[in-house]
C-alpha cells in the first residue's frame, strides 16, 4: 500500500484515504481468490493500478484500478461499490466490468463487452485506461492461462486494444501490447523477427555509436548544448507488419535501428536537423516533420534518414522532453502539466491546449450529480463513432462491428490535407468520398468531383498520405449505392445508406 500511494501525484489527504480503502477492500474480497499460475488474484489487481499511478492518473481511477473486477468474479453489488466509494468510481468500475453469461456466449459475449466499453469510454476516457492496464498486466502473464484461451485474449490485443493504444498516443503501451501477443499469435514469425533484429542490433549498434558520437561533436560544435541521445529499437510486431507493406524487402527498411535526440526546444529540432543535413545526405522523400503536421494521435517528432558511410542509411529522430513523453505515454502524460504547473516550452503550449479541450477535462471532472457521467467537452470525435458503431446484438451485426473497427478505426493511418492546410485523419486506401464525408456530411452529400494534387482524379481513387484534395460539390449530386464499393470509413458507409435509403423510400411512396 505504501509503494502505491508514494506513486500517487501530490495526493491530497481524501485521495489517499481513497486509495487505502479501495487496497484493503479489494485485497479482502479476493482473499480467496487466485489466477491460472496460482498467485493471489490480488496480485493483478494492484499491478493495474500500480501502472495508472504510474501514468499519473488520478486517485478516483487507481481507487477503479483495484476494483475493477470486484462486482465480476468475486460477487461484491454494485450497490456495495457506490456506498463505500461513490458513483464515479462505480461508473469506472461498470465501464470496465465484462457482461454477464446469460445474454451472450461465445464470441457474441466478447463483442458485446468491447461494444459496451467503447460506450462507456465515449463517457469517460478513464474507463479505457483501466482497461489497457488491466489487459496490459493480463498479456504480461499470459503463458500461464490455457492455449485455446491464450490465442483468443492475444488476438484481440493485437487487433482491439494496441490500435486502441496507439490512437490515444500510447506508444510505449501499443508497442508492448503488440509484442506480447504477437508470440502466442504467431509464433513462428515472432521467433524470426527477433532473430532477424537481433542479427541487425549485433552488426550495427557498434556503427550507431559512432554515429551519435560524430553527431554528438557536431551539435557541441554548431551550439546545441542541451539534449540527451539514444538508440530506438523497432518492435517486433511493428517490423513484421513494415516488412508485409514493403514486400519482404528488408533491404526497403531503415528504421530498424534509429539514433533519437531529445532536445531542449522545438527551435533546437529544427536547429539539429540542419546539422544532421551538413553531416549527411538526407534520403529523398524520407523527411517526416511531425511537428508541423503531427498526427492525429498527437504524436510530434521530426524523422529524417540519411546516408552515412559507415553504418549505411540511419533514421534520426528529433523531438524535445515534453513530445518523447507524449510519444511515450499519450494524453496521459499531460496530466503533470495541469497538477503542477509546471510549463512546457512555449511553442509547445498551443499543441498542449489542445490535448486539454479534447482529452483532460474528460480524466479530471468531478460529477455535479449522481449518476451525470456526461463530460462538458466531447470526447475525440473517433470515441464517439466507435461508441455508435454498427449497434445491435444479433450475431451478423456484432460481425459487421467487429469488421468496421477493424477496416475503419484500427487500419493503418494516412494523413490528408485540404487545400487551406487542416490534417484529415483517414484508414488507408480511403476515397475521395471518405475525405469528403470527414470535413462534412453536406459536402460528402453533394461531392460532384474531387483534386488530388491539383489533378482531376476520379472517387475512386485511394488516397496516398499526404495527399492534399479538393472537393468539388453541385447541388444536384447526391450519393450512390456504388460509393459504398468505394469507402472506407463507417461515417461515409453510414452516411451514404441513409441517403440512398430513404431516396428509394420515397421514390417507392
Amino acid at each position: 500500500m505504501d509503494e502505491l500511494l508514494a506513486l500517487l501525484h501530490t495526493p491530497s489527504a481524501a485521495d489517499r484515504e481513497l486509495v487505502r480503502k479501495a487496497y484493503t477492500f479489494a485485497y479482502e474480497a479476493h482473499r480467496t481468490h487466485t489466477r491460472f499460475s496460482g498467485e493471489p488474484y490480488f496480485n493483478h489487481l494492484f499491478a493495474t493500478a500500480r501502472a495508472l499511478a504510474e501514468l499519473d492518473m488520478d486517485a478516483v481511477t487507481v481507487a477503479a484500478g483495484l476494483l475493477h473486477d470486484s462486482v465480476e468474479d468475486v460477487g461484491v453489488t454494485r450497490e456495495t461499490i457506490a456506498r463505500e466509494f461513490g458513483d464515479e468510481v462505480l461508473f469506472l468500475v461498470d465501464g470496465v466490468t465484462k457482461l454477464g453469461e446469460l445474454k451472450y456466449r461465445g464470441t457474441s459475449r466478447h463483442i458485446e463487452s468491447l461494444r459496451r466499453l467503447f460506450v462507456a469510454t465515449s463517457k469517460d476516457l478513464r474507463v479505457l485506461m483501466i482497461k489497457l492496464m488491466d489487459r496490459l498486466h493480463n498479456m504480461q502473464t499470459l503463458e500461464h492461462v490455457p492455449p485455446e484461451k491464450r490465442e483468443r485474449i492475444a488476438k484481440e490485443t493485437l487487433s482491439i486494444y494496441a490500435p486502441l493504444a496507439d490512437r490515444l498516443g500510447m506508444g510505449e503501451v501499443k508497442r508492448e501490447l503488440e509484442d506480447l501477443a504477437f508470440q502466442h499469435v504467431y509464433p513462428e514469425e515472432y521467433r524470426a523477427m527477433s532473430a532477424l533484429l537481433k542479427e541487425s542490433a549485433r552488426m550495427k549498434e557498434p556503427l550507431l555509436e559512432t554515429v551519435k558520437q560524430e553527431l554528438r561533436q557536431a551539435l557541441v560544435k554548431y551550439g546545441v548544448q542541451s539534449f540527451r541521445m539514444e538508440s530506438r529499437i523497432k518492435g517486433l510486431y511493428s517490423l513484421r507488419m513494415k516488412l508485409q507493406r514493403k514486400g519482404g524487402d528488408i533491404e526497403k527498411i531503415y528504421d530498424m535501428l534509429a539514433v533519437r535526440v531529445i532536445l531542449a526546444t522545438v527551435e533546437d529540432c529544427y536547429r539539429a536537423l540542419g546539422i544532421v543535413h551538413m553531416l549527411w545526405r538526407p534520403l529523398p522523400g524520407k523527411i517526416k516533420d511531425y511537428i508541423a503536421f503531427q498526427k492525429p494521435n498527437g504524436y510530434r517528432s521530426i524523422h529524417t534518414t540519411v546516408m552515412t558511410p559507415k553504418a549505411g542509411p540511419v533514421e534520426v529522430q528529433l523531438r524535445t522532453e515534453t513530445m518523447h513523453r507524449e510519444a511515450q505515454y499519450g494524453f496521459a502524460s499531460h496530466l503533470s502539466y495541469k497538477e503542477t504547473g509546471s510549463t512546457p516550452d512555449r511553442s509547445e503550449k498551443k499543441s498542449n491546449r489542445i490535448w486539454y479541450h479534447y482529452l483532460i477535462p474528460s480524466l479530471l471532472r468531478t460529477p455535479s450529480t449522481p449518476n451525470s457521467h456526461t463530460q462538458t467537452t466531447p470526447p475525440p470525435l473517433w470515441v464517439s463513432e466507435l461508441a455508435s458503431a454498427h449497434a445491435g446484438g444479433a450475431s451478423e451485426a456484432s460481425e459487421a462491428f467487429m469488421r468496421e473497427i477493424q477496416d475503419d478505426f484500427f487500419s493503418h493511418r494516412i494523413f490528408v490535407f485540404t487545400p487551406k492546410g487542416d490534417v484529415i485523419d483517414l484508414p488507408m486506401d480511403s476515397s475521395p468520398i471518405d475525405f469528403a464525408y470527414a470535413v462534412h456530411s453536406e459536402i460528402g452529400d453533394h461531392i460532384a468531383g474531387a483534386r488530388v494534387n491539383g489533378k482531376l482524379m476520379s472517387l475512386d481513387t485511394q488516397l496516398q498520405n499526404g495527399d492534399i484534395v479538393e472537393i468539388e460539390t453541385k447541388t444536384s449530386a447526391r450519393p450512390s449505392a456504388k460509393w459504398l464499393e468505394h469507402v472506407k470509413t463507417t461515417l461515409a458507409r453510414r452516411h451514404i445508406q441513409q441517403r440512398t435509403t430513404k431516396r428509394t423510400a420515397e421514390g417507392a411512396s
